[in-house]
């Protein structure tokens, strides 16, 4: 079913349940009020018969009743179908009664009870038909009661007319809704046609397209094309990074290939060569291939940074261990670099993460500042501190620095600033750095300027860790 005539049906449904609801209470209210008047129109009646009752037993004779009622119907607009009026007397003996057709006895419990309250009227009474009782006081010939009774033609046509135009008019209302509800639908719903249309022509390898998103549009579906544009803009930001990812990557990866190969062709050139060339032959090929392993490791720690947080295991670390086993780790690996650390005057460095990660993220950063500023022999700091908002590690080294146009890019995968061709890497280790802390949901920042060195600042919001 398609949106369209599901919004059609409901609004035909909702407008129909809410016509009949107030059709019921127009009817009911119309009825009630009806009987009201009518049941007010026979105690009306109830008093001209006991007055025509009481006026006829001072003539003394039948006559003179018939004929005081005749007169006092008179003082009324009309007589009513079916009208009748009787009185009891004291014993609930019927002592007068005027009008057409049978009458059925009322009963005792009910004069009994018009003689406590003054006037009731008899339930249940069917087909229009409505029966009340007045208690009527005459010094001469006491308490009397009165009953008049009479069917409400009136109410029984007008009501039925009511009826009539009520379904006429809730069955005109329905299909009318049904058919504004189906254009109004199809009017709102045309620009989703129209965004079907267009991401049907949106592909793989042509992102470059948008949603048409009109004037002014703030209404859901406005929101919802600036969304899928946003969206698109993502995806085909990540489509072009994929791409330089792997055109990089790629590249990266031949060169050690590439001089792995060529050593291993040269020395099989000749089929006898001195030990020499041999374990120079293979000294070679070792270097190309630790290259090669760091390089793969590099991309294997990249890919395992870009994965889903709830997907990579958390736990409780100490950035100040962290940054010690750190330290350790980069003095392996450049002995002659030297590393001063600061942990402030915190009490607790501690974070929600992945050690593996986090440690990764943290040498890259160190071994980064060491190889920059090995040729200078000047000293790497760390410095670890806490905020009310953050936890921060600062690297600084006292490096060439980097130019401004070098750092905008320091993130991006394989980039390599002009200062730094010199210095053995692949270009991944801020980039891995940056995904790591994203990761943890903090930040990596960086400022250089040429010949003043580099920092760089690795933030964690500060949280309450159990």
């Amino acid at each position: 079913m398609s949106i369209r005539l599901r919004l059609a049906l409901q609004f035909g449904f909702i407008l129909a349940v809410t016509l009949l609801l107030f059709a019921l209470v127009i009817y009911l209210a119309t009825q009630q009020s009806r009987r009201t008047l009518f049941t007010q129109s026979l105690f009306k009646r109830t008093l001209v018969v006991g007055h025509a009752y009481v006026a006829g037993q001072n003539d003394h004779g039948g006559a003179g009743e018939d004929a005081s009622y005749r007169r006092y119907l008179r003082q009324l607009y009309r007589t009513l179908p079916a009208e009748q009026g009787r009185v009891y007397d004291a014993t609930n003996q019927l002592v007068f009664r005027e009008g057409q057709g049978v009458a059925k006895p009322a009963p005792p419990a009910w004069l009994a009870e018009v003689r406590r309250t003054g006037r009731a009227v008899l339930e249940p009474e069917t087909n229009f038909h409505e029966t009340v009782g007045l208690l009527y006081h005459d010094a001469v010939l006491g308490p009397l009661v009165v009953v008049a009774s009479s069917v409400d033609e009136d109410s029984r046509q007008q009501l039925q007319e009511l009826r009539q135009l009520l379904v006429l008019g809730l069955l005109v209302a329905v299909v009318a809704t049904g058919i504004g509800s189906w254009f109004f639908a199809g009017q709102a719903l045309r620009p989703l046609r129209r965004m079907v249309s267009e991401v049907d022509g949106i592909t793989a390898t042509d992102l470059s397209q948008r949603l048409t998103l009109a004037d002014g549009a703030t209404d859901e579906i406005g929101l919802l094309t600036q969304r899928f544009n946003r969206l698109l803009d993502r995806l085909e930001s990540a489509f072009a990074g994929q791409r330089t990812f792997v055109r990089d990557a790629s590249h990266e990866l031949r060169t050690p290939l590439t001089a792995l190969i060529g050593e291993l062709e040269v020395a099989l050139l000749q089929a006898e060569r001195p030990p020499a060339e041999y374990r120079r032959v293979l000294e070679s090929t070792l270097d190309s291939a630790r290259q090669l392993n760091s390089l793969t490791n590099g991309l294997l720690q990249i890919a395992r940074a870009s994965d889903d947080p709830s997907q990579v295991p958390m736990t409780t670390v100490r950035l100040d261990e962290l940054l010690l086993q750190a330290h350790e780790q980069l003095l392996r690996r450049h002995p002659t670099c030297r590393v001063d650390l600061d942990f402030g005057e915190a009490e607790s460095f501690a974070v929600r993460g992945n050690e593996a990660l986090l440690l990764s993220a943290v040498l890259n950063v160190l071994d980064n500042a060491c190889k920059f500023s090995k040729d200078q022999g000047s000293t790497v700091t760390a410095s670890l501190t806490r905020t009310r908002k953050q936890l921060s590690l600062l690297v600084a080294d006292e490096g060439p620095g980097l130019a401004p146009t070098d750092l905008q890019q320091v993130f991006v995968p394989f980039f390599r600033a002009a200062s730094a061709r010199a210095v053995p890497g692949h270009g991944i280790g801020l980039p891995l750095a940056a995904r790591i802390m994203a990761l943890h949901g903090g930040t990596v920042r960086v400022e250089s300027e040429l010949g003043q060195g580099t920092q760089v600042w690795l933030e964690w919001p500060a949280t309450e860790v159990a």
